[in-house]
């Protein structure tokens, strides 16, 4: 089923194309920066279109699927809805329609006659795109296409999306905000188990021509099914990435006097950080978007990505969670695992993605409710949260 992860791979970028456009070109540009302006009727249309470019990447990665691989569209899910209602009260529904013609027609409705606009996002949602990675053309997995479902996120951070800073300087190679913050998730795991199967982060905005002004991104990906795990990073390690902790039989692993490092929220808990900070010392590092700090975790910046919240998803985390079990680690119930007593050999509480939270209503059925924590190394894992533990535990006594 290796067809499945290689078409996924082309409609992200396929997807990144169009998060591309629309900043890029100067008729969609306008429409995304209206929220910029005074008046009630422009903030309206800017979140209008906003959304639209959402629900665009999303039925391009929805319809493309669907093309290739009749039937799997019934499993794909994602966080928008493909319903607008335009200045006139017309319910509209978007899809791709079979010529760009037909789709600039629809956008047109739905972006009130902006014709410009419309022709330009056609334009683009109907270019033809190749990706070409040679290690999936050496690896043929097969998956029973009817255990798949799919997450989608299709622009996570969306207000750097929008906000668009391009000159953010990192901090050891993170990004605290900005448009490299801004991730397309796709994330595959079986309907039956909740296991997440495969996964992939396009990070559209990556390196800026500062001749151009045009952006270049990034792809990663990962599959883990049956003993066979496979990663982009084993081919093609970033600059600044450790590669030390990328399996369980890694020999760093057994360095326990090494420092932990973090990547948390900017609304996370004081009781979080204060606690952090004894664990990981100076090495907390603060980012928008729970792709892209999953994504420092795929990427050996941090040891660490946690968050105590429970106002991540589903679409947020399942594609970052494919790559890291390909990779040797995962994503877990950060609530459980403070409860878990780990000398009761119990497993760890990794998250799964079929069953949707008991009682709850809307988006919140698919929150991670227990708060996550990304990690790349089960032993380094196992190590932080005896330190978190006791740390938190040493609050919660002076206090």
């Amino acid at each position: 089923m290796s067809e499945v992860l290689r078409e996924l791979l082309r409609v992200s970028e396929k997807a990144a194309n169009i998060a591309r456009a629309c900043r890029q070109q100067e008729a969609l540009f306008q429409l995304l920066i209206e929220e910029k302006k005074e008046g009630e009727k422009n903030k309206k249309f800017t979140v209008d279109f906003k959304t639209l470019a959402d629900v665009l990447v999303q039925e391009v990665i929805r319809q493309n699927m669907e093309s290739k691989f009749p039937g799997l569209e019934k499993n794909i899910f994602g966080e928008e809805s493909n319903e607008f209602t335009n200045d006139l009260g017309e319910k509209i529904t978007m899809k791709l329609c079979s010529t760009e013609e037909e789709t600039a027609e629809l956008l047109s409705k739905v972006l009130s006659g902006n014709t410009l606009a419309s022709e330009a996002l056609a334009s683009v949602v109907h270019q033809d795109v190749t990706f070409v990675d040679p290690a999936l053309d050496s690896m043929e997995i097969n998956i029973p296409q009817d255990i798949l479902g799919i997450w989608v996120d299709p622009i996570d951070s969306t207000y750097q999306y929008i906000k668009g800073a391009a000159d953010i300087k990192s901090n050891q190679g993170i990004f605290p905000c900005g448009l490299q913050c801004v991730t397309i998730l796709i994330g595959v795991y079986d309907i039956q188990t909740g296991v997440p199967l495969m996964g992939v982060i396009n990070q559209p905005f990556v390196f800026q021509d500062l001749n151009t002004h045009s952006w270049k991104g990034q792809c990663y990906w990962g599959l883990s099914y049956m003993g066979t795990n496979i990663y982009s990073l084993q081919f093609d390690v970033p600059e600044g990435s450790s590669s030390d902790n990328q399996s369980e039989n890694t020999s760093s692993e057994a360095e326990p006097s090494q420092a932990f490092s973090a990547v948390i929220s900017t609304s996370e808990k004081e009781t979080i950080k204060a606690a952090l900070s004894h664990v990981c010392g100076e090495s907390i590092f603060r980012a928008a978007g729970a792709g892209y700090k999953s994504l420092c975790v795929v990427q050996g910046l941090v040891d660490i990505y946690i968050f105590s919240e429970d106002t991540t998803f589903k679409w947020d985390s399942c594609a970052a969670h494919a790559i890291l079990r390909a990779m040797g680690g995962g994503i877990v119930d950060m609530k459980r695992c403070l409860e878990r007593d780990p000398k009761a050999g119990l497993e760890l509480p990794e998250l799964l993605y079929h069953v949707e939270n008991q009682g709850a209503t809307g988006v919140d059925r698919w929150a991670n409710k227990g708060g996550l924590i990304a990690y790349r190394s089960r032993k380094r894992l196992e190590t932080f949260l005896s330190l978190l533990v006791q740390s938190l535990s040493s609050s919660e006594v002076q206090t």
